[in-house]
């Protein structure tokens, strides 16, 4: 089981501190789609290149021209491209299709997808790398979360690893990792804190404690 650190409301200075802070609890960084939107692929890149011993994650949450985005966001240092569930099987096939050439992974990211467990299996079989199940920002507002979308993805999901993503913070981690995702997307849940370096220890033993039993 992984951790990784979504930034979402920084600039590329921000961006160093926190992973700065962090780094040493975490696996993964997670280069958020505001981030890309306001910086471009080179938050990617710099973040890559000031911390090449984690794995970066580029939100680029594709819908469209799969193969040549994956191509753009390898290009720049990403290790996983994201691809969204909602999207058609044409685009993330050329976005799997692309990431194997480019020794990069697709993680298909199931926000706002109906029916989740039937499209899970159904994009399962087109061989990407990570699922993840993921209340956005709108609905984590209204109270919602991703536990029980996580439960069902796991009983359909056979090959790729699973992954669950939305509004998690130290208290509701340990039900997250009771049901055994393969990644834990946190945002806010440690960037919102005074003590960060602290929140993402925390999480980490959390973490390595359920991997182990």
């Amino acid at each position: 089981m992984e951790l990784q650190l979504a930034l979402d409301l920084v600039n590329i200075p921000e961006a160093k501190d926190v992973v700065g802070e962090v780094q040493d609890h975490i696996d993964i960084v997670e280069i958020g789609t505001p981030v890309i939107i306001n910086e471009g692929l080179k938050a990617v890149k710099e973040i890559k290149e000031s911390f090449p011993s984690l794995k970066v994650l580029a939100d680029l949450k594709i819908m469209d021209a799969g193969a040549y985005e994956v191509m753009k966001a390898s290009e720049a240092g990403a290790d996983i491209i994201t691809v969204l569930g909602a999207t058609d099987d044409e685009t993330i096939k050329g976005a799997v299709e692309e990431a194997k050439k480019q020794g990069t992974k697709i993680l298909v990211d199931m926000i706002n997808v109906k029916e989740i467990g039937k499209r899970a299996e159904e994009i399962d079989a087109l061989g990407v790398d990570y699922i993840c199940v993921h209340t956005g920002y709108d609905l984590q507002a209204v109270g919602e979360n991703s536990f029980e979308q996580l439960q069902e993805i796991k009983r359909v999901v056979k090959n790729a690893k699973t992954a669950v993503a939305g509004g998690i913070k130290l208290t509701s981690l340990p039900e997250v990792v009771q049901s055994k995702p393969d990644l834990v997307i946190v945002g806010g849940g440690i960037t919102s804190q005074e003590d960060k370096k602290s929140v993402a220890s925390q999480m980490e033993k959390l973490i390595k404690q359920e991997a182990l039993s």
